[in-house]
């Protein structure tokens, strides 16, 4: 009778973990960069070059890279597989808003299998200052949804965005 007791309280435990945990999550972060805004746009439909300021490039400088499709057109695929890091997955550009957003589809496969929206957007500040706002958002798909009462996707992730953003202003800055 034991059993079936502590049985109940582990599958009632679950169920309440499962209502409360958070069911989706947006992490963003933004920078203003001293460029114009139509120069911005132009080098962030790059998914080439997004290798050059992006954090997790440089976390694995030997990951296998594959480019599918027309860069910085809906449909342009850039595949990856890398070390414990970085893992295995790909990015689609799945719409272009020109000027204003691209939207992009981050499927990973490794380490484990998760599907996210990611987004840049670029608003005029002013004729030479473009705020870049880069982030992504997705689902909780229990299990996962209870890991995520434990751990922050903000605080886990925000920090590569700001280490991003800030490259990314460097390399358009000095250009």
């Amino acid at each position: 009778m034991l059993i079936l007791y502590i049985v109940f309280a582990v599958v009632a435990l679950i169920l309440i973990l499962a209502v409360i945990a958070p069911k989706d999550y947006d992490v963003s972060r933004s920078i203003e960069i001293h460029k114009g805004k139509s120069d911005v746009f132009a080098y962030l439909k790059s998914l080439k070059k997004q290798d050059e300021w992006s954090p997790w490039g440089k976390r694995d400088p030997n990951m296998e890279k594959k480019f599918t499709g027309t860069d910085g057109e809906v449909g342009a695929i850039s595949s990856w597989k890398g070390n414990k890091e970085v893992g295995e997955g790909e990015q689609e550009i799945i719409n272009i808003v020109e000027g204003e957003r691209i939207d992009s589809e981050l499927r990973f496969l490794k380490p484990f299998k998760s599907t996210s929206d990611a987004y840049i957007v670029t608003k005029e500040v002013d004729p030479n200052i473009t705020k870049v706002i880069w982030g992504f958002s997705g689902k909780n798909k229990f299990p996962m949804s209870i890991m995520m009462l434990f751990m922050n996707m903000d605080k886990a992730v925000g920090k590569d965005f700001e280490e991003g953003l800030a490259s990314l202003k460097e390399i358009l800055e000095n250009q």
